[in-house]
């Protein structure tokens, strides 16, 4: 507040979405010392305006809590922005193009890395080696896919590691092989450790830089707060820790940031002490106090954990189910520990028996410690037993989705529908299922294996179809994928912002309008409940707001 008793900035005219189910719905919010001062009607809150004070007239536009990501990697999208991104583009021809262009423009670089592509684009998913070789003869290259479960490389990558005919799968993961076992070029989960390794990391000042580019865009897309689902060094990705510090320490952290330390599989509980040493170098803005668990892999590639065996192309059972990276009982004495230490603990879960031993654990860390206040959540969820249904809820166990995965795409079309079967095919992202149990739930994006644009996500969310008007009307991606699943748009944008600011451990401070909570707010172009659940994806971001600060407003590019 100003000395006057007057407030720094106030909205007025708007359709004003607040989260508050005492007030839901309002007109005009007052901010003073960047925290909301009022919230009511343009009367109500006319004795806020004084001198000094700038008024934004809004016309209708809709004013939110701003948007927090549940499940991010902001590091590696902003590196993925500065290397050779392959995001957004849909064929083959088209990566080795961007590819070639990159590779032209930076003849200096002594490897070519970067990412995005997608597995539709390549039969059978798998990109071959001797694609790039054409382009890149001398120069070793890794790219990983859009879902980072899986790396294309060429042969001179291939040949610096010694991945031949002769090397054997690791336990974590799989080397894709031709018909006579010599590797075609691309590596899945933990096979890519055998080329990461052998990347030069990039240094301080490239991660300050990429991790600035992608705070821009997320407050761009009205984000003001996420969970980092990844940090520690993981499979050749830096630790993001010294790059968000060195932001802190220039001022130039304007997100809120919790941050999740990376579970390693081969350490045991014995790297529990060193985990919470890191916690203990937390700083303004950065919460160090999660602890992120990779259960299995991903059902493109045929490693996310199923309690059945995946078919094969005719329809027929293999004898693959998948990967579990920690077998039951180490999870749950895991989870147990962490959760005797005071640790949240975020999850990657796929496949429904990943799902089901993640309950199983957490189910076993309650009984041993009793309930407290760690909102432990599950990412991804994209495969439920229907018996598992309603043990989220009676858990108190969150689940963040991902909704931009759970329409109709080539994805889930040619790679995921036909090897699960059609019973399993039924049990994918069941939001509303989960939601009619009484789950609380949140969203992410994991971008950057997806787009973080939030209001995306909304409109998959609410019609389980693409957001992309160019798609041919006759695609699959037109026609609702499990349209029972469907949230209201309600429901999904409290899930976008107060279910997000939930498991981040916000909740007291935003994710909601209230007088009193920190002035974080995203002013929308439309009111969403004004437009065609079938046109929520035309609104955008005008402006965004962070603990009272305009850290986006296009009227100002």
């Amino acid at each position: 507040m100003t000395s006057s008793g007057h407030a720094d900035l106030v909205l007025t005219g708007a359709a004003v979405y607040t989260q508050d189910t005492r007030r839901p719905r309002a007109e005009a919010v007052a901010i003073s010392d960047g925290r909301i001062a009022a919230v009511g009607s343009d009367e109500e809150i006319r004795s806020w305006i004084g001198p000094r004070t700038e008024v934004r007239p809004l016309d209708g536009r809709m004013v939110i809590p701003s948007f927090q990501d549940a499940h991010i990697h902001p590091l590696i999208g902003g590196l993925e922005m500065l290397r050779c991104d392959l995001t957004g583009l849909t064929q083959r021809e088209q990566y080795l193009s961007a590819v070639a262009r990159y590779a032209a423009d930076h003849p200096a670089a002594s490897w070519i890395t970067g990412g995005g592509w997608m597995m539709a684009a390549f039969p059978g998913g798998t990109p071959l080696a001797a694609d790039l070789d054409t382009l890149l003869p001398d120069r070793p290259a890794f790219l990983l896919n859009r879902d980072h479960h899986g790396a294309w490389v060429n042969s001179r990558a291939l040949e610096l590691a010694g991945i031949t005919t002769a090397t054997l799968d690791p336990a974590d993961g799989r080397i894709e092989r031709d018909a006579s076992g010599r590797p075609t070029g691309v590596l899945h989960e933990g096979a890519m450790h055998l080329v990461e390794k052998l990347i030069p990391a990039p240094g301080l000042d490239e991660q300050v830089q990429a991790l600035l580019a992608a705070q821009r865009r997320l407050h761009a897309f009205g984000i003001t707060a996420w969970q980092d689902a990844l940090v520690g060094a993981y499979a050749g990705s830096p630790d993001p820790i010294p790059a968000y510090q060195a932001l802190i320490s220039r001022g130039l952290l304007t997100a809120r940031v919790r941050g999740c330390l990376w579970w390693r599989r081969d350490q045991g509980v014995g790297q529990i002490d060193d985990l919470l040493h890191i916690r203990a170098t937390a700083g303004p803005g950065l919460a160090l106090d999660a602890v992120k668990i990779m259960q299995d892999g991903v059902c493109e590639n045929f490693t996310a954990a199923t309690l059945t065996p995946y078919l094969d192309r005719h329809g027929h059972p293999t004898d693959n189910r998948g990967i579990s990276f920690f077998d039951p009982a180490e999870l749950t004495e895991t989870v147990t520990r962490l959760h005797g230490t005071g640790l949240q603990v975020h999850f990657h879960t796929i496949g429904e028996r990943a799902v089901r031993e993640v309950l199983d654990a957490v189910e076993a860390a309650l009984v041993h410690h009793g309930r407290c206040d760690l909102r432990h959540h599950l990412a991804h969820i994209q495969i439920v037993h229907p018996h598992d249904l309603p043990r989220f809820a009676a858990l108190d166990v969150g689940a963040t989705m991902q909704p931009l995965w759970a329409y109709h795409d080539d994805q889930m079309t040619d790679l995921t529908l036909p090897f699960l079967g059609e019973e399993r095919g039924r049990w994918q992202y069941p939001f509303a299922a989960l939601e009619q149990y009484g789950t609380r739930l949140a969203m992410g994006s994991d971008w950057p294996v997806s787009s973080p644009d939030p209001i995306l996500g909304l409109h998959v969310a609410a019609n389980r179809t693409t957001y992309n008007p160019g798609a041919d009307p006759a695609h699959d991606a037109h026609r609702p994928f499990l349209p029972e699943q469907r949230l209201t748009l309600a429901s999904a944008l409290r899930a976008a912002t107060a279910g997000s600011a939930y498991v981040n451990h916000l909740d007291q401070v935003t994710g909601t309008i209230e007088r009193g909570k920190d002035a974080d707010l995203a002013i929308l172009d439309h009111d969403l409940f004004s437009l065609p659940t079938e046109d929520i994806y035309t609104a955008s971001v005008l402006t965004t707001i962070a603990r009272g600060v305009v850290v986006h407003d296009t009227s100002r590019q």
